[in-house]
Parts: C-alpha cells; sequence; structure tokens
C-alpha cells in the first residue's frame, strides 16, 4: 500500500487545475484557522506546508495580514499560487526534505501532511521543529487511528495515512511542542481530525532569521 504514496506528487500536478476549480472555497476550516491565528500572533508568518493552489486557506491567511511562504510538490500548484498572490513566497519543494534555514510563528500542513506513510509522517515533526520560532503555532489534519487507507481522485488511487493519536502526542512533547487542541472527525468542520499545538521554542531550530 505504501507505493501509493509515491504516486501523489504526480497525481496532483496532473490535475492541479481541476483541483483548483473543483475546491470548495466556503472556507469550513475559519473556526481552526481563527484558534491558529490567536496562537502564532496576529502578523506572525506562516509556512503553509501542502499550499496547494493557494484557496481558500493561503488567500484567508493572507487577507488577515499574514506574510504566506507556501510549499507544494506540484509545480503547476506553485504556479497558480504565483499568479494569485505574487507578493507572496512560494516554493516547490518536497514536504519531507524541507530546509528552508528560516523560522515562522505559523506553520500549517492541512490535508497534505496524512498523504505521507507513517514512517515519513514521524520524520516530519523534526522538519516542523526546525522551522519554528518561538510560540510557533503548528496545525495539522490526520486520521482519527493508526491505519492506512487507499481514497481516490478523478479515478486514481488517492493515498492516507495516520498514527495513533498517542504517538502524535509523543512526537510533538519530543519536539517541544504542546497540545492546544485536539479534536477527532470534527463534526464542524467537514469530520477533520485536527492538532493544534504551540512550539515553546527550545526544540532544534534551522540557522537564520525568524520570519516576520
Amino acid at each position: 500500500m505504501n507505493e501509493s504514496s509515491e504516486w501523489i506528487i504526480d497525481l496532483y500536478e496532473r490535475h492541479a487545475r481541476t483541483f483548483d476549480r473543483e475546491r470548495g472555497r466556503s472556507l469550513f476550516e475559519r473556526g481552526w484557522l481563527d484558534r491558529f491565528r490567536t496562537v502564532a500572533g496576529p502578523r506572525a508568518a506562516i509556512l503553509d506546508i501542502g499550499c496547494g493552489s493557494g484557496e481558500p486557506i493561503a488567500r484567508a491567511l493572507i487577507e488577515a495580514g499574514h506574510n504566506i511562504t507556501g510549499i507544494d510538490s506540484a509545480e503547476t500548484m506553485i504556479a497558480i499560487c504565483r499568479e494569485r498572490f505574487p507578493a507572496q513566497s512560494w516554493v516547490v519543494a518536497d514536504m519531507r526534505s524541507l530546509v528552508l534555514r528560516r523560522r515562522f510563528g505559523g506553520i500549517l500542513a492541512w490535508d497534505s501532511f496524512f498523504h505521507l506513510t507513517q514512517a515519513d509522517q514521524r520524520a516530519m515533526f523534526a522538519v516542523f521543529a526546525a522551522h519554528a520560532a518561538e510560540g510557533c503555532a503548528l496545525m495539522f489534519t490526520s486520521g482519527p487511528r493508526a491505519g492506512e487507507a487507499i481514497g481516490s481522485y478523478q479515478g486514481e488511487a488517492l493515498y492516507h495515512a495516520s498514527l495513533d493519536p498517542d504517538e502524535y502526542r509523543a512526537l510533538l512533547r519530543a519536539h517541544r511542542f504542546d497540545v492546544v487542541d485536539h479534536i477527532a472527525e470534527d463534526a464542524i468542520c467537514g469530520g477533520h481530525t485536527v492538532w493544534l499545538a504551540r512550539s515553546d521554542g527550545s526544540g532544534p531550530a534551522a540557522s537564520g532569521p525568524v520570519a516576520c
């Protein structure tokens, strides 16, 4: 099943324009984004990992006054973001090997992190910590329990995985993040399982300036 996770970059690249057209703009995520912004601070620079085409989430954060650095492995997704929001920073990169040498007040991995294998998810917590400024808000979505699942997009296999909630808590603790809020299958957020945490600033950090 893990092999399907390696097809996701190509899948999203080939279907980027379709994804953008079909992506809902209702911003049902707004409640969680508001909590995220409260932890990060009203003007925090935000690293959006798996930013997609930048709508509606990046747009909402930009309009709220945040500077965004958006990361996606699909070149066409990043091209769309650059067309829409040329004043922001957009980078084609694989989150698993991300090294920006900057730290951020907020790190977001919404509906992206859960496409990684369980092993890659474990390794991502070091990436999060390396880009987190003191007090950084980290928010990501996962599955409600440990396991792997294959969904479908445009008739093609779409891989998802999750760790056990206790393991997420342990990984957050090990990388100096405190859980602020967590809801499994949040009924008012489309059934998403959401984690919101805050860095205490003492974990490993990438060299370079804090983005502000």
